[in-house]
């Protein structure tokens, strides 16, 4: 008993050394960094609003959130504010930038593939969905309002409008949304270049499932705006199926 408290007593301490401090905290980042991706990836991600296409529900540098996992169970519905990649044509040629330091742009890279930085928000647009695949979708009727398989919808409770002005559109337009694809439009009609605008390229305005990466559902900055994103489901309500 006396020996052993002895040569216990003479074994020195084992002291954890600062490289195997430094390779835990590597390990330990490097493990947070893919969670984050994977949850980016596809769980939810953060964007901006780089423009004024969707005011008043969405304001020029709002911060949201995108749920990109739940749609792929249970798909869109009419009103969803939905964010996808420019189906092509859709947005400008983006203007040359001056190289950046390439510290900063690897911390930017880095940001982003975790999804604490949005620079790619620039490369994706913001719309809310119209039409879904296979509906008829109208406008404007005599009262301007849009009507999705016959059924007018009223959509001033999120409309951004001129003063006095209540049509839906200036643009008129009568089209059947394909398989796999849908209508989108701005809630700022007359500031943005939704699919009115983009009916004379090669995919007609629609925008393929494919390309969207998710559904917005909460705005989370400036703080003084931070909520749920309305879909406004009471406007979508009586639309009736699509026509086989």
């Amino acid at each position: 008993m006396t020996s052993d408290a002895a040569e216990s007593a003479e074994k020195p301490t084992r002291r954890r050394g600062p490289w195997v401090f430094l390779r835990d905290v590597l390990v330990i980042i490097i493990i947070a960094a893919l969670v984050s991706f994977v949850v980016k990836t596809f769980v939810v991600r953060s964007f901006y609003i780089p423009s004024g296409s969707m005011e008043r529900t969405l304001l020029i540098n709002d911060r949201i959130l995108v749920d990109e996992l739940t749609p792929r169970w249970s798909g869109y519905d009419h009103g969803d504010v939905v964010v996808f990649k420019d189906p092509g044509g859709w947005l400008p040629p983006a203007p040359q930038t001056p190289a950046r330091p390439f510290l900063v742009e690897a911390a930017d890279w880095v940001l982003t593939f975790v999804g604490l930085s949005t620079t790619d928000a620039q490369d994706h647009l913001v719309k809310r969905v119209i039409g879904l695949p296979g509906d008829h979708v109208v406008c404007c009727n005599a009262l301007g309002q849009i009507t999705i398989n016959g059924s007018p919808i009223d959509e001033l409770s999120y409309l951004n409008l001129p003063g006095g002005d209540t049509a839906a559109s200036d643009v008129d337009f009568d089209v059947t949304v394909p398989a796999n694809s849908l209508w989108v439009m701005g809630d700022n009609r007359d500031r943005s270049q939704d699919s009115r605008a983009h009916q004379d390229l090669p995919g007609g305005g629609f925008v393929p499932l494919g390309d969207v990466v998710g559904r917005a559902f909460l705005t989370t900055w400036p703080l003084d705006r931070f909520g749920l994103i309305d879909t406004h489901d009471e406007v979508f309500r009586s639309i009736p199926e699509p026509k086989k």
